[in-house]
């Protein structure tokens, strides 16, 4: 992602670029840790609660080396939530819903964060036909990339962690469906799948081809451009 920004030519936009996607990636990181351990909390287990962990405090959920390859790569992790599936009243149901939280968290602040897009890139091109004042065409401008970006990597960190393999959200979903002691058969390879998951996204990044980036890419812009036409109907009257 930041490689792609850098490349982007002007010292300018890449500053502003790089200062809309931190804060960006941060609170996307910490809304979806929250998500998990606020639904674990409303399964019977307050493991998260009481470590102070139901917050959307960046700093208290922040992996660096997880930001960082965010940044740099369009992908990446936060601070795992600690979950103690024991204190579930139904543990596979408890682990499974706390697991797609997460994600299902994302998609959300995703979806708003397109439309909201698709808005403000509409109120823009309306501006720079009737307003000359260039300090507000410009910051509706930056509004709209601040809420593409948030689409994107939002989006593509839903994707990102709905991989069906551990330790992966998409595996903690996938238990509802498995034996248990198939399940936990598995998890004991959890740290080699992840390496194994990582080194090939990271290939594939490499060569040009990101398949969650391409999905958060393909969604953002499949919403903006659905609502495109509704708030050019609203604005253009």
């Amino acid at each position: 992602m930041l490689l792609s920004l850098l490349s982007g030519g002007d010292p300018r936009r890449i500053i502003v670029s790089i200062l809309l996607t931190l804060p960006v990636i941060l609170f996307a990181l910490a809304f979806h840790e929250t998500a998990h351990g606020y639904i674990a909390y409303k399964c019977g287990d307050r493991t998260a609660y009481n470590l102070g962990r139901l917050t959307l405090n960046p700093i208290r959920h922040m992996d660096p080396i997880g930001c960082l390859s965010m940044l740099f790569f369009g992908f990446g992790w936060a601070k795992p939530i600690p979950i103690n599936t024991r204190n579930f009243r139904n543990p596979k149901r408890g682990m499974a819903l706390s697991a797609l939280a997460g994600p299902m968290a994302n998609l959300i602040v995703g979806v708003f964060s397109a439309v909201a897009a698709g808005f403000f890139y509409v109120l823009y091109i309306r501006l720079t036909v009737s307003v000359k004042i260039a300090m507000l065409v410009t910051f509706v401008y930056w509004t709209f990339q601040l809420f593409f970006i948030s689409a994107e990597i939002n989006l593509l960190f839903m994707a990102f962690n709905l991989i069906p393999f551990p330790p992966f959200d998409g595996s903690r979903i996938a238990l509802i469906f498995l034996p248990t002691q198939t399940y936990f058969k598995i998890m004991r390879y959890e740290r080699q799948i992840m390496f194994g998951v990582l080194i090939a996204v990271m290939v594939l990044s490499r060569f040009g081809y990101s398949p969650f980036s391409w999905i958060a890419e393909t969604m953002t812009n499949g919403i903006a451009n659905a609502v495109i036409p509704l708030f050019r109907s609203i604005l253009f009257v």
